[in-house]
């Protein structure tokens, strides 16, 4: 069904609102705050009639501004109506009183602000402040409450009418959302401090609109990406640069970094880049992201992950040739080239203290990854199809830079990670799988006559022997599993842990395994069938886990053989140093992490 045409004194109310909102969202001091709120026509429903405007503070902290549209107004009208109710946020009134008189204070102190900045125009029935007011709501809303002729006095001031301007208030949960607006806000006058000094030195034309080609260094090394290095050019035009100094020292970033989950590159103008080192530093970055860094840290130190990556993207761009490394705050060891991530990683952690006073390119002791503390998020749907995207994009670059061999030429160990991205993961049972071979190689059985095969049945003029495995080659072929039975292991996943170690000991011929319990102390079941592991678990959740205990306990047992491997199941909450001087490995839910850097193969429980 086709909607109603609009009168053309409809449409004429709409173009108006229209442009309001538009040179809202142009000013530097709120385009970001217009960003991150929901503009909602609500008529005359959640709008009286004689109002233009209410903000709505939902109790997680969203915000939705209702508008009444019915109302005539110019554009510039709208734009004073938008911008008063965003400085609600930004002058952080939602933390106020729930009062009729503090939404009063609120809407005197934001019509006060747009007029000592001479932006929009105030609507014919809104009025401005004409009594002398303090500079604090808190002390106005005082005022107001002893003063009954100052409430008439400031009665109009508002934009909502006869309604409260302010409705709903943020839960203590939603107070860090709130702070955000306060934060954009500090931001936004900054960069209207530095416009308006650009238009005095002719550099910007006016306020929100900068002259025909000017663009900043990091704008310019990304079109230069996506125009002239296919390898990452698809990658570069999904980010949105924020160059934006006051953003970068609120996030700590003191030369570059990037926000996978928002997809947002930060680029410190502070740090004085020239056109090959901001290359050099873009490029960085989209390779964190392209080849996934921050979800293959599986259970290692984030930090001492992120610096191991580094020292390879770092070799890989200088053999690339790919813009100029930065002067400071780039890490490159000529001793370290070629090697994978994982092997510099193990290297770095010998020798923790040193490696934690190394800089990436945020800075000493800060990852240059966002979003890496996030592994739930990367198991949702949205990450899912998130990380599919940087896959792929990654992967087409690959394609399209060997279709061009004037690009340059790629290291041998950037196309194997791309190539290895493309290929599904190895199931956690698979490398588990692995593990026991590597730990129990097949055992040579022997020929006997003494015990007729049983296919002698069929030749009975031919003896046939049969085999068997002495048994002494199975003494001593054992390992043991240490379970944390104090840990928050989900029973289907320590039910999925269990079988395929009682199932993997079969196969391997282990005859017995050594049981341990541990939680603040370790409780020694001795050897069990593996066919009964299962069985014989029994979570205590009690305190605290130290596992070291139990290791200790292993390592003084004159009964468990000393090259016996370890298996520990465990959901990461223990003590932070954890010394195992023998093969070993982890089992830990999905998303968890230890404390500490793993020597041995951590596995990732999934169904």
């Amino acid at each position: 069904m086709a909607k109603p045409k609009k009168s053309p004194h409809e449409q004429k109310r709409l173009e108006a609102f229209v442009k309001g909102s538009q040179m809202v969202a142009a000013h530097p001091i709120f385009e970001r705050l217009h960003h991150d709120v929901h503009i909602v026509d609500a008529g005359t429903g959640t709008v009286p009639g004689d109002g233009w405007a209410v903000v709505s503070i939902a109790h997680g902290g969203s915000v939705t501004i209702y508008v009444n549209r019915s109302r005539d107004g110019t554009p510039a009208n709208w734009a004073f109506v938008l911008a008063h109710c965003l400085l609600h946020l930004a002058l952080g009134h939602g933390d106020g009183p729930d009062d009729e008189l503090w939404d009063l204070a609120a809407d005197a102190a934001a019509s006060r602000f747009l007029r000592g900045i001479s932006f929009g125009k105030a609507p014919p029935d809104v009025h401005a402040p004409t009594a002398e007011i303090p500079a604090s709501e808190r002390a106005l809303y005082e005022q107001l409450i002893t003063r009954p002729a100052l409430r008439e006095e400031l009665r109009g001031v508002g934009v909502s009418g006869s309604a409260r301007s302010l409705r709903g208030r943020p839960s203590a949960l939603a107070g860090k959302y709130m702070r955000r607006y306060i934060e954009d806000f500090g931001d936004g006058l900054a960069q209207s401090v530095s416009m308006a000094l650009e238009v005095a030195a002719d550099r910007r034309e006016s306020m929100g609109t900068s002259r025909p080609g000017r663009k900043t260094r990091a704008q310019q090394a990304r079109e230069w990406f996506m125009a002239s290095y296919p390898l990452l050019g698809s990658l570069a035009a999904s980010f949105k640069i924020v160059d934006d100094r006051a953003a970068c020292q609120r996030g700590d970033v003191a030369i570059g970094a990037v926000d996978t989950r928002q997809k947002v590159i930060y680029i410190n103008p502070g740090a004085n880049l020239d056109d090959d080192e901001m290359r050099f530093v873009m490029a960085h970055e989209l390779l964190h992201v392209g080849l996934r860094h921050a979800e293959r840290c599986a259970g290692r130190d984030p930090y001492l992950w992120n610096v191991a990556c580094d020292y390879v993207i770092n070799h890989w761009l200088v053999e690339m040739g790919v813009g100029a490394i930065p002067r400071q705050g780039c890490l490159y060891d000529e001793e370290l080239k070629g090697l994978p991530a994982e092997q510099i990683y193990d290297r770095i952690v010998r020798d923790v203290r040193t490696a934690r006073k190394l800089a990436t390119l945020r800075g000493v002791g800060l990852g240059d990854i966002f979003g890496a503390e996030e592994p739930a998020f990367w198991r949702s749907a949205d990450g899912i199809a998130l990380d599919e995207f940087y896959r792929r994009s990654l992967a087409q670059g690959l394609e399209l830079h060997r279709a061009n061999p004037g690009r340059g030429l790629l290291p041998a160990g950037l196309i194997e990670e791309i190539n290895a991205l493309q290929m599904p993961p190895i199931p956690w049972d698979v490398r588990l799988g692995r593990w026991f071979d590597a730990a129990f190689p097949p055992l040579a059985r022997k020929r006997t006559y003494a015990r007729p095969s049983r296919r002698q049945g069929s030749t009975p003029d031919i003896p046939r022997p049969s085999t068997y495995l002495p048994e002494d080659l199975r003494v001593g072929r054992t390992f043991a599993v240490i379970l944390d039975t104090s840990g928050s292991m989900p029973p289907k996943m320590l039910g999925l842990a269990l079988g395929a170690i009682a199932s993997y000991a079969a196969a391997k011929e282990v005859p017995a395994v050594r049981l341990i319990f541990c939680d603040a102390v370790p409780y020694d079941q001795g050897y069990v069938d593996p066919a009964e592991l299962a069985g014989k678990v029994e979570v205590k959740g009690r305190g605290g886990t130290v596992l070291q205990g139990a290791v200790d306990l292993l390592l003084r047992a004159r009964d468990f053989p000393a090259d016996g491997p370890l298996l520990i199941i465990t959901d990461g909450a223990v003590e932070r140093v954890l010394a195992v001087p023998r093969p070993h490995a982890y089992l830990m839910p999905p998303g968890a992490r230890l404390p500490f850097a793993a020597r041995g193969e951590v596995f990732a429980l999934e169904e």
